[in-house]
């Protein structure tokens, strides 16, 4: 199963939404049925790391955090992480216990490999993002090709692929409302400036 497509965000540069696009804590709060994104070994206790994240608070996420803090924790080539994903397909609603392992990441581009297993469904998927800008625009070029299995693929691809679209949609228009909340919590600093500010953490 194939899914793809581009998605346009106004009024920032590639820099600023490459650093959103790298922090874990900004996916986590974007992607509809997150409950935490943390990184994790090969072999996390799910249970204890929801315990976790429930009793954490969260920390700052742009516009509230500073380019250099979201730096510090951006994802890195070659380290998995961990998510629970609770996604409601048709009339089942399945909390995937996820990993993800950044397999690519040099600006532009991101890629990852992602496995997820629930109560008798499970998938596995290979994604990759780039980044182009154009103007004061940057459009988030995507595509990510899945296998499931169990429930959720009887369920069929006509039900699948608008379930999967309104996530990914959900998803970017929500870090599209994060960068435009930032660049008007920094609307005194010349734009040149942040992205020379952003570009030196990469």
């Amino acid at each position: 199963m194939r899914f793809n497509g581009e998605f346009e965000i106004e009024g920032v540069t590639t820099e600023e939404v490459w650093l959103a696009l790298s922090d874990p804590c900004m996916i986590k709060e974007a992607l509809p049925g997150c409950a935490f994104l943390v990184e994790a070994g090969e072999d996390p206790d799910f249970d204890a790391l929801r315990e976790e994240a429930e009793a954490a608070e969260d920390p700052p996420i742009l516009p509230e955090a500073t380019p250099e803090e979201v730096a510090e924790r951006a994802f890195e080539r070659g380290k998995t992480y961990a998510a629970l994903m609770e996604v409601g397909v048709g009339n089942v609603k399945p909390s995937f216990e996820t990993l993800a392992t950044i397999t690519e990441r040099e600006f532009p581009r991101m890629a990852v490999e992602v496995e997820g297993s629930a109560a008798n469904s499970s998938f596995e998927m290979s994604a990759w993002m780039k980044l182009a800008e154009s103007d004061d625009d940057v459009t988030v070029t995507w595509e990510a090709e899945a296998d499931i299995f169990g429930r959720i693929a009887q369920i069929g691809a006509r039900v699948v692929n608008p379930v999967a679209n309104r996530i990914v949609n959900q998803f970017f228009d929500e870090v599209a409302t994060r960068l435009r909340e930032a660049g008007d919590a920094d609307e005194s600093t010349d734009p040149e400036s942040l992205r020379q500010r952003v570009r030196s953490l990469f």
